[in-house]
Order: C-alpha cells, then sequence, then structure tokens
C-alpha cells in the first residue's frame, strides 16, 4: 500500500515534469520569434527610416521578450523542484524495494570501540542509519548518528515519540520539506550559520561608519543629478560627472578587501537560502501540539517569522551577486556604490536578525532529523511504538529484525524474568543465534531514540546496551584476535561496574584460544554477571555451559536454534525454543567439502 503510494506520486510527478518542460520548449520558440521579429524590424526601419510607430513596434517584441526571461526563469526553477520531489519519491520506492537509500549511510561515524554500534550494524552501507537517513545537513546527520548511539531519558523518549507520531500526520509535507533541501550540500548550512555568528559581526565594522552610511545612502541621487546636469548642460560637467564615477570606482576598490570577506561564503547561495526559508515557512505554518516540536521554536524579537527573515537575507545575497557579472557590477558599483550599498543592508539586517535566523536554521537540522523517524513509521505501518517502563523489564511479542526483508524476516517473542538472568543461546551454525542477538539489540536502539520498533509489541527499561559480537585482531595496533578479545571484556566489565541497568549480548566468546580456556573463561565471565547482577544474552556452540543452568537455577535459562534434517537436507526455522540444543549441522556442512567425521 505505502509503495503503490509512492508509485502513484511519481507517476503524477514525472507528469508534472514532462509539462514543465513543454513550457519550457513554448517559451524558447517564443523568444526566438520575438527575437527574429525585432530583427525584421530592425531591416524595415533601414529600408523605409525611422518613423514613431517603428519605434512603437521595437518595444513591443523587447517587453515581451523580458516577459517570456522572467516567466522562463520561474518555470525552470518549478522544473528543478519537481525533478527534487520525484527523487524524494523515487528514493522511497528504490528504499522499500532493493533496500537502496540514496541518502548517506553514515559510515563517518562507525567505531568498532563503541559498545555496541559496529556489532549492531548501526552505521555503515546496509546499516540502520543508512535503513533511516532523511537527512541533508551536517547538523542533522550527527543528531541522527547521537540518537542512535546512546539511550535518551525516559522523558525525551516519550517526547520524540510523539512528536514523530505528530509528523507522521503531516508525512506529505516532509516530502516537500526534504525536496526543498535536495539540492543542498551537507556542510553548506553550517558553513552559513558560522558565517552569521562567528565571522560576520568583524567583517562588516566597516559598513558601519557613518560617512560611509551616508554618501552610500545619498550617491543615486548624486550620480542622476549630476547625469541629468550633464546632459542638459554639457562642457565641463560631464568631466566632473566622470570624476564623480571614477571617486565611486576608487572608493569601491578601496574597500574591496573587505567587501570580498563579507560576500565570501554567501556567493550563489540566494536560491539555497530561498529554500531554507520556503522550509523553515513549512513550520512555522503548522500549528504544532507536541512539546518536543515546540522546544525548537523560539519567538523572534522583531516580531517576524524567520522564514520572513531568511528570505530578506536571500534578497541582499541575491543583489550582491550582481557582481558575478562583470559588466554589470561594473556599472553598478560606478553608479551606485552597489557592493558597499549591499554590505551596508546586509550590516542593517545582521544588527536585526542574524542571532533569530541561527536558531531558526538550527531547526531545519531537528526537523530533519525527527522526519527521518517519522518516515520510517510511515513506510513501516506495522511497526509500534515501544512502552518504557521505569522498573527493570525487557518483554517483546513478535519481534524481528529491521534490516530483514519483511517477506524472509522471521519473528520471535521473548522476556527477561523479574530478575536479571544470564540467557545462554545454543544452536547449529547459521541456525540464527547472532541474528537473534542483533535482532534484540537493535530495536533497543530503536527504542531509545523513540522510534517505532519492528515488533508487534515491546516494552522495555532503559539499559546500556554492550556488545562482544564482531572481535577482530589489528596490525597496526599489533593487536591478536586473542588480545582483542580481552579488551572488549574489559569494556564490558568496567561498564557493568559504572551502570547497573547494563545489558549484555555475547556472540560466541573467546574464539581466539584453545577449547579448554575457552569454556573455562566463558564460564568465569558468566558467573562475573551473575555476581553483578547483569542481563545478557550469550550465543555459544559450547553445550557444557548450557549445564551451568543446573548450578544456577534461578540465574541462567536456556535458549536454543536448531535445524531439522530430511533426507539429508537442513532446514532452519529461525525460532527461538526453550532448553539447550540438541541438534547440530557441523557435520553434514563438512561433509558437503568432503570431510567426513567418523
Amino acid at each position: 500500500m505505502v509503495k503503490a503510494d509512492y508509485q502513484n506520486k511519481t507517476i503524477q510527478q514525472q507528469q508534472l515534469i514532462d509539462e514543465l518542460k513543454r513550457k519550457l520548449n513554448k517559451i524558447s520558440f517564443s523568444r526566438l520569434g520575438l527575437f527574429v521579429t525585432e530583427i525584421l524590424i530592425v531591416a524595415l526601419i533601414i529600408n523605409f527610416g525611422f518613423e514613431w510607430f517603428f519605434g512603437v513596434l521595437l518595444l513591443i517584441p523587447l517587453v515581451l521578450f523580458l516577459f517570456l526571461v522572467k516567466k522562463q526563469i520561474s518555470v525552470q526553477r518549478q522544473l528543478t523542484y519537481a525533478g527534487q520531489l520525484l527523487w524524494v519519491y523515487q528514493n522511497e520506492i528504490n528504499q522499500l524495494s532493493t533496500g537502496k537509500n540514496g541518502y548517506d549511510d553514515g559510515s563517518v561515524y562507525a567505531d568498532e570501540y563503541h559498545p555496541y554500534s559496529s556489532d549492531l550494524d548501526i552505521f555503515g552501507q546496509g546499516s540502520l542509519y543508512s535503513f533511516i537517513n532523511r537527512c541533508n545537513t551536517t547538523e542533522a546527520l550527527d543528531m541522527l548518528a547521537a540518537n542512535l548511539s546512546g539511550p535518551n531519558d525516559k522523558a525525551t523518549i516519550l517526547q520524540r515519540q510523539e512528536a514523530i507520531a505528530e509528523l507522521k500526520t503531516h508525512i506529505e509535507q516532509t516530502f516537500h520539506f526534504r525536496a526543498e533541501l535536495q539540492s543542498h550540500k551537507p556542510g553548506q548550512l553550517k558553513v552559513i550559520k558560522d558565517k552569521l555568528q562567528n565571522q560576520l559581526p568583524g567583517q562588516l565594522g566597516f559598513a558601519r561608519n557613518r560617512t560611509l552610511r551616508l554618501y552610500v545612502k545619498l550617491v543615486p541621487f548624486v550620480t542622476l543629478g549630476m547625469l541629468a546636469l550633464s546632459i542638459g548642460l554639457g562642457g565641463l560637467l560631464w568631466k566632473f560627472f566622470a570624476l564623480l564615477l571614477l571617486a565611486n570606482a576608487g572608493l569601491t576598490f578601496f574597500k574591496l578587501a573587505q567587501i570580498n570577506k563579507v560576500y565570501n561564503g554567501f556567493s550563489r547561495e540566494s536560491d539555497l537560502l530561498s529554500a531554507f526559508a520556503g522550509s523553515i515557512k513549512w513550520t512555522e505554518d503548522v500549528n504544532w501540539n507536541s512539546p518536543y516540536i515546540l522546544s525548537f521554536f523560539d519567538k523572534p524579537a522583531s516580531g517576524k517569522p524567520i522564514s520572513i527573515q531568511v528570505k530578506k537575507l536571500a534578497s541582499i545575497i541575491q543583489n550582491f551577486d550582481a557582481r558575478l557579472n562583470v559588466i554589470v557590477g561594473t556599472a553598478l558599483n560606478f553608479f551606485l556604490l552597489w557592493d558597499l550599498r549591499c554590505s551596508i543592508a546586509l550590516s542593517n539586517w545582521h544588527d536585526q536578525s542574524a542571532i533569530p535566523v541561527v536558531k531558526g536554521l538550527q531547526r531545519i537540522s531537528r526537523f530533519e532529523e525527527l522526519i527521518s523517524f517519522a518516515t520510517l513509521s510511515h513506510n513501516q505501518p506495522g511497526w509500534n511504538f515501544p512502552v518504557i517502563e521505569d522498573t527493570f523489564q525487557l518483554k517483546a511479542l513478535n519481534l524481528g529484525h529491521p534490516l530483514i526483508r519483511k517477506e524472509e524476516r522471521v519473528m520471535n517473542s521473548f522476556n527477561v524474568e523479574e530478575k536479571a538472568t544470564v540467557d545462554i543461546v545454543t544452536g547449529s551454525n547459521m541456525a540464527g543465534k547472532s541474528t537473534f542477538l542483533r535482532t534484540v539489540g537493535i530495536n533497543m536502539s530503536l527504542a531509545f531514540a523513540g522510534a517505532p520498533v519492528c515488533a508487534d509489541q515491546l516494552s522495555l527499561s532503559i539499559f546500556k546496551v554492550l556488545s562482544y559480537m564482531r572481535i577482530k585482531d589489528s596490525l597496526n595496533d599489533h593487536t591478536s584476535t586473542f588480545k582483542a578479545e580481552l579488551n572488549r571484556l574489559k569494556m564490558i566489565l568496567d561498564a557493568i561496574q559504572q551502570h547497573r541497568n547494563s545489558f549484555v549480548l555475547i556472540d560466541e566468546m573467546l574464539r581466539g584460544t584453545n577449547s579448554k580456556d575457552k569454556y573455562l573463561g566463558s564460564k568465569v565471565f558468566i558467573e562475573k554477571l551473575i555476581e553483578q547482577n547483569t542481563p545478557a544474552l550469550f550465543a555459544t556452540h559450547d553445550l557444557q555451559l548450557s549445564e551451568m543452568e543446573g548450578f544456577y537455577p534461578r540465574q541462567i535459562r536456556n535458549y536454543h536454534f536448531d535445524i531439522q534434517i530430511a533426507e539429508g537436507e537442513m532446514n532452519f526455522d529461525y525460532k527461538l525454543k526453550h532448553g539447550p540444543c540438541s541438534t547440530f549441522n557441523a557435520a553434514l556442512l563438512l561433509k558437503e567439502i568432503g570431510l567426513t567425521l567418523t
């Protein structure tokens, strides 16, 4: 249903794009026709001499031509925006169909020393981050990473749940919000904010000179007045007029280094600022109810909406961009001191609007991050918000791995006892032990970010997740696999001493040593978890560890994933079952490569 809706929107958007392209073609042919008409009128004037009606005829195509130029710019902007919105819809279809997302995958945040992110596929290609992310700005990317890297407090989680649910009711508008920012490069918003907040106050010092301001204010009248006198009286006045223009040019040149510093960072950014203004305006137009979203807003001191103030900045930068055309920029500076005029306008704007606008631009990033989760909730209607409990609890009904396609996903129910236990999970190779541990951990990461989880129901208290799964050696750090394992174990032991709410996920501990030491090391580690009253899921092939339940019947529980073997074929159901495993498949797998156990 969700995918079909995206497909319908894509078709409608493509039809709009085709229509806009036809409009552009018509405008182009019309402009060409007007140009040819203008040439024909000039030819008539050459042949028959100039008459007043020829002047009128010359003016009409010129006016129409200028009108069409303006119309073409408008239609081109509509076409660009329509293409960006089409990309947004197509990206959702791709994500639902193939799992490929055109947004950043968060590889830059990958950290193998993090308590769980590397083991649970939080960042990088094919990760939870790449599955969720719909952000373009650097600040939003950072916020999303932070919310997936550790638990929020209960109040924040509940507020975020409410905010995400409210945003979901405006999901169509969020697509337009994202389309506005589609051409934005991650660092641009940060550069503009730094420019407004840290650089401009010092750079605009020259533009606050009262004498300079007065002259720039008067120069259009002085220049036009001198021009009128020169035309009317001629003679030496033309020389004075030329000296005036040279004086204006000299003043601009004298201040050029300071003007360039002011302009640097804003060049060609008027369209982007207009897009920011459009995005901010949508956030202002909605009557939000959730406290979390309302905290994004500060009432501007001037009383003007932030979007209007950003649009004003965009207008100033658009005027400033006239200097990019050498001929136009030179003429404007000679006659109107254009660069200085724009610098003074920017100074006036900065004094009134810089602080609220910086906060308003920050709002864009906060909405982007939250929209990522709202889009997840919209795309996965079967997922549900978890219940966050104050006391120790983890109870899941039909919990699945969010990164496994729905058609292939197997759901399992699981819950902890009222007091912490170490749950030992045994089973065959490829039966689902590791995936189950990651399923529990990755859904915890979603829950603590305030997001919906891949489950029919989930209630849990807030845990500090600690994992031990993918342990690698490092030649650069001169670290063997066993040493890397010991380092990870020490990290976990230190953490459970500091955090009484820890939840540990272990997958096949101490793979880098012999079987006897592996068993004894695993045994004493489990006993340490029991001593610290720390809940854990402990996946292992070592059936001896499952026998510990006899010595610790209240602290240890046994679970397993098994296989069904029929006519020498292995079948996996990936369902979690009580008790230790009794069926293994190593012998069958070895036989497939030519090795037979006797």
